[in-house]
């Protein structure tokens, strides 16, 4: 008896996710399908130019613009940005450095100074129960 194995697919919206993109700003018959792990891969690998051009210049979603301002995805909440927005308007908002930005990066910055912090003193116990 030969194995015959199944084609495993994902629905468009977690397809945009793996890829980092907008899903509404993808072309129709992406949004419109199911997409197999192979064409993910092949989408990875040698993306055509619809894929490039939303890396390029979006419109981002929100994971993606908030690491590209360097803040949680609850610090863009804050700050009132709710939508998903284009490389000009995230580099535009760099440019104007309003104060809710600036706060959510020093908080940004905290916390992962904290995270650090919390790693280097649990690879000290790690050490410390080793000897």
């Amino acid at each position: 008896m030969t194995s015959h194995r199944t084609t495993q697919t994902m629905k468009p919206a977690t397809a945009a996710k793996k890829l980092g993109v907008y899903l509404e700003a993808t072309p129709e018959e992406f949004r419109k399908g199911v997409v197999s792990r192979d064409e993910l891969n092949a989408l990875q690998a040698d993306p055509p130019e619809w894929l490039r051009e939303l890396r390029r210049n979006g419109p981002h979603p929100r994971p993606v613009v908030a690491a590209r301002l360097g803040v949680s995805i609850s610090g863009l909440a804050r700050g009132g940005v709710n939508e998903a927005l284009t490389t000009e308007q995230i580099d535009a908002l760099k440019e104007e450095d309003p104060e809710w930005l600036r706060r959510e990066r020093a908080t940004q910055a905290e916390v992962r100074k904290e995270a650090a912090r919390i790693k280097e003193k649990r690879a000290e116990q790690s050490d410390d129960a080793r000897s």
